[in-house]
């Protein structure tokens, strides 16, 4: 039996993903996706610790159980769809390791379906914008807290991805600029750009700012949450965008940086931004996220 998944599940997740994981086609899964992959298993493992249960043990009770919790249930049919693969092959590897007997994801396999077409895009809607806005407009001194506002107040300021935010140094975020601004760096096949900052998100960002080139942090990132300067994780993204909307009551819809993003673009569509203006501020080369997102404004909206 291997032991490592009953002594440190984490570590033999990643274990597994670097050496053996593989999608449907046999082939190994791209870095990206074993991120992503790590970041859900662990989601999953803290709800089983939760509840008193490990990964050689859970039944289906408790992946229901997992649908029911706050962050789940905001799940896209296709984010539903990607755990319950990401759990059916956890499963299938367990009983071949001789670590489980059974695998309570397989049936969930034959009633969940991948869209057949994509989702409506997650977001805030007006009011609740304005008032998440004005909630990240109050002044914080608690380290932790003025953090984890400066990072949701970028995302839905800015409409960067979680990626960008890792990516983002100290330098890139320039305050005492008319207007300040954010530079993003290139990457991959998005062209380096700049994002004016509204004025609700100058004051945390800069104070942020601050108190960042103060802190004893290795390295030159602008948001971290280790001494050794490490890059935030999704999932801690997660965490922290979903503690703050749920701070203020927003429970409806999706509790993601994504969501933000989404915010952000249909903000500025609906200022009267083009779809190639507002795609441009993304770092998008296509139009498609701006259709989809454009498509949630009522027609007697300007666009």
């Amino acid at each position: 039996m291997d032991t490592l998944w009953l002594s440190h599940p984490t570590l033999a997740y990643r274990d597994w993903q670097a050496r053996e994981a593989a999608g449907a086609d046999r082939r190994p899964f791209a870095a990206r996706s074993i991120v992503q992959h790590q970041a859900m298993f662990e989601h999953f493992r803290r709800h089983l610790l939760a509840r008193g249960k490990s990964v050689v043990a859970f039944g289906a009770d408790d992946i229901e159980a997992f649908w029911l919790s706050p962050e789940a249930r905001t799940y896209s049919q296709a984010t539903r769809m990607r755990y319950v693969k990401l759990l059916d092959r956890l499963c299938r590897h367990l009983v071949f390791a001789g670590v489980r007997k059974d695998n309570p994801a397989a049936p969930l396999l034959a009633t969940e379906r991948w869209p057949d077409m994509e989702p409506t895009p997650q977001y805030l809607d007006v009011d609740d914008d304005a008032r998440l806005q004005a909630f990240l407009s109050l002044p914080v001194n608690d380290l932790a807290k003025l953090r984890s506002h400066a990072i949701v107040a970028t995302f839905l300021a800015t409409g960067i991805t979680a990626g960008e935010a890792r990516a983002a140094r100290i330098a890139d975020l320039v305050t005492n600029a008319r207007p300040p601004y954010l530079f993003v760096a290139a990457h991959g096949p998005r062209d380096a750009r700049t994002v004016h900052l509204p004025d609700f998100a100058v004051p945390v960002v800069r104070a942020w700012l601050a108190r960042r080139k103060t802190l004893p942090i290795e390295g030159d990132r602008l948001f971290t949450l280790n001494p050794d300067g490490r890059p935030i994780t999704d999932m801690s993204f997660g965490r922290i965008v979903s503690a703050v909307l749920e701070a203020i009551g927003e429970t409806d819809t999706e509790l993601s940086p994504r969501t933000l993003r989404n915010t952000f673009g249909r903000r500025h569509l609906m200022a009267g931004r083009s779809r190639e203006e507002v795609s441009r501020m993304l770092g998008l080369s296509s139009h498609r996220t701006c259709d989809r997102i454009a498509a949630t404004i009522p027609v007697d909206r300007p666009l």
